[in-house]
Formats: structure tokens, C-alpha cells, sequence
């Protein structure tokens, strides 16, 4: 890597090859324009606004993205990361590709410890990085693998699950809910009722809920959370020592723990979303977008409705946020294959039939699921 010359007079002293990492990095940034903010055109619910935040157009084609970019600097501007450290990373696979994309641009190795269930898409997203793939069959071994594997190899665990909330500026300085308020700007009803945001190392939420607080911003947070997952637990009870042995099956959300990153305080709502509803409703999201989308884009879409379902019942108008955190080509022989879904006894048929008739003719939507308000702010989340 070569070494920039600064172009103004200035200390002569530089930090040589940590310097050249967050120039290449921050460089990257200034090339890569920021994402679409898309309405969806839904006919029958005329007064409510949607908006999806199309994330799968990064250059690694995710959401995980902006925190993988987050964490290196993060890591570089502590100390962690310096030529030759081995990188090592805990993942169910979006942040992981990601990574190896950062990892690979500053010349670092890069070593993802994930789920053998991990989509071989994924797999192969990593390794066209550069990156290493290290794949377990138990995923509530996954922390403690990853550490082991950089003490090993004398690398660095730059650990998402911990680092994700303060590895981002959530005051602002391009983040995605600074973008996202920047980007509605101009439209008819700028500032949202919900935002929705799905539960993974919890970081984004974070993020967005206290850049809500921060501008004093009357829009409310509701984080999707996902079968066979600790958070909603965690947020209902409180008792962030929740686990949750069986893993889930969407990939990118769901924790079998509740992450150091997940803060609960700046939730307004939480809702649980079924697999296979998730998955209906990537499918009839991905039919209105004419493009597939991934299945924890599903669980995103699918609380969305919820809240536009009731906000169509009580004769309220509004706008609604949501994230395609990445696309569904990834998940060719998994969600969108009808012998795997049949293997798991997963038929989103009736679930789609719902999501399609409320889109249709904002009927009520007939899908139940567990939902509910911050128990230390109930008044606000109502």
C-alpha cells in the first residue's frame, strides 16, 4: 500500500501503514454514493407513505456494509488492527462478506467463524474476498470459537456483537438514519411514525434509536425480531440473560443470545415474526419489486404491514421506514427453494394470501403475531 502525501504542510510524523488503512477505507467511502430510498406505491393504503432503504446496493451487496466499514475503523483507530493481524469475525455470513471485502482492500487476512447452515452463496461471497471461512456445526459456540481462533492465529476478534453499537457515530456523520431523514426531506409526510429495523448484533437499532432521541424526533422505533431468538424475551422480561437454544433460520437476524449491542431502552415496540411469515412475506415483496429480496428483508416488511394495518384501522395517515438489508439471490437453494421449505415444513402460502389481500384492499391482515410495547415506556409506545 502506498503511502499519501498530505497536500498541506502539517506534522511530519505519520503512522505509516495504519494511516495508509484508513485512507483506503475512508477513500472507498467517497466512491460509493449512498443508497436509494424507494416508495413503494401501494394504491390501497392512499395517506400512508412507504419507504424502503435499499441496502443490498453496497458494494457488498448488504447492510453489514456500513458496519463492517464502522468496525476496521473502529479497530485501526484503537490499535487493534495492524499490518499482518489476522482478522477474525463471529457470523451468521452478510457481515462476514463485508469484512473480508475491508480486509482484503487493506491487505489484512481475514477468518469468519459461522454456522455450518451458513447459505453457500455466502460461503463463496467470503472467499471471493479472500476471506476464510471456519464453519461449526453448534452456533452457540460461536463467540467463543472466534476467540479462541485469534488467540490462536494472534489476530484480532473484532466481534460485532459487541463493538456494533459504539463502533458507529449515531449523532450522525453519514449514518443510515442521518441518510434516511436527509433523503425524506422533500417528501409529503418527512418524518415517519416507525421506523422498522430487525434484531442481529443490534448495532443499526441502536444507532437509529438514539439518533431519534438525539433530534428530538417524534418517529418511533419498532425492531422485528425473529423465531428461535433471544431479544424479544430480553425486551419483554427485561432480563437481558435470556437464551435461546434452537438457531434461526433467517439468516442476518436472531441471536440465541442478547447481544452487549441490543439497546433496549431506545426500542418503542417489538414484534416476533414467524420464519415462514418472513419468508411470505419476501416473497410478496419481492413480486411488487419485481427483484428478489432476502428473507430477514421478509421480517423487516412483514412488521411494517402490522403497523400500517393498524394505522389504516384507526383512519390515521403517516409514513413508514423500513430496510432491504440485502438480496434474495443469495438465498437461491434456501428460501426460495421449495424442496428446503418443504424439508423445514415451511408453507408461506397462507401467510402470502393475507399479506396480499391487506395490500390489495387494506383489508385487516390476518396475521397474528407477539408484539409488544417498551415495558419501561409503555405510554410513549401505545
Amino acid at each position: 500500500m502506498s503511502s499519501r502525501q498530505s497536500p498541506s504542510a502539517g506534522p511530519s510524523y505519520r503512522r505509516g501503514w495504519v494511516d495508509d488503512a484508513v485512507s483506503a477505507i475512508e477513500a472507498d467511502q467517497c466512491r460509493t454514493a449512498d443508497t436509494h430510498l424507494m416508495r413503494l406505491i401501494v394504491p390501497a393504503l392512499s395517506g400512508i407513505d412507504i419507504y424502503l432503504k435499499d441496502e443490498s446496493t453496497h458494494p457488498t451487496g448488504s447492510l453489514k456494509h456500513r458496519l463492517a466499514r464502522s468496525l476496521f475503523l473502529y479497530a485501526l483507530c484503537n490499535g487493534y488492527i495492524r499490518e499482518d493481524t489476522a482478522v477474525v469475525e463471529a457470523s451468521s455470513g452478510s457481515t462476514a462478506v463485508s469484512e473480508a471485502y475491508f480486509a482484503q482492500m487493506i491487505g489484512v487476512p481475514f477468518y469468519a467463524v459461522m454456522p455450518r447452515t451458513t447459505s453457500a452463496e455466502k460461503i463463496a461471497a467470503i472467499e471471493h474476498y479472500g476471506g476464510n471461512c471456519h464453519l461449526i456445526d453448534d452456533g452457540r459456540a460461536l463467540y467463543a470459537e472466534a476467540a479462541a481462533l485469534a488467540a490462536r492465529l494472534g489476530g484480532h476478534y473484532i466481534d460485532q456483537f459487541t463493538f456494533a453499537e459504539r463502533a458507529t457515530d449515531w449523532r450522525g456523520n453519514n449514518n443510515i438514519a442521518e441518510s434516511i431523514f436527509t433523503q425524506l426531506k422533500g417528501e409529503q409526510r418527512p418524518l415517519p411514525e416507525w421506523i422498522v429495523m430487525g434484531a442481529g448484533t443490534g448495532g443499526t437499532s441502536a444507532t437509529i434509536g438514539r439518533y431519534l432521541r438525539y433530534r428530538q424526533f417524534p418517529t418511533r422505533l419498532c425492531v422485528a425480531d425473529v423465531e428461535h431468538s433471544a431479544f424479544f424475551d430480553c425486551f419483554r422480561t427485561q432480563d437481558h440473560s435470556h437464551v435461546c437454544e434452537r438457531p434461526s433460520l433467517i439468516e442476518g437476524v436472531g441471536r440465541p443470545r442478547c447481544e452487549p449491542s441490543f439497546v433496549a431502552g431506545v426500542v418503542d415496540r417489538m414484534m416476533k415474526i414467524p420464519d415462514v411469515a418472513s419468508i411470505a412475506a419476501m416473497n410478496v415483496l419481492s413480486r411488487l419489486l419485481r427483484r428478489a429480496v432476502g428473507g430477514s428483508t421478509g421480517t423487516n416488511f412483514l412488521a411494517l404491514c402490522r403497523l400500517a394495518s393498524e394505522m389504516r384501522d384507526a383512519g390515521k395517515t403517516g409514513s413508514l421506514v423500513t430496510l432491504i438489508c440485502d438480496s434474495g439471490e443469495r438465498y437461491r437453494q434456501t428460501y426460495y427453494d421449495p424442496a428446503w421449505l418443504a424439508a423445514r415444513g415451511l408453507d408461506p402460502a397462507p401467510y402470502e394470501a393475507a399479506l396480499n389481500a391487506f395490500l390489495r384492499s387494506a383489508q385487516p391482515l390476518g396475521i397474528t403475531v407477539e408484539d409488544v410495547p417498551n415495558p419501561r415506556d409503555p405510554e410513549k409506545a401505545a
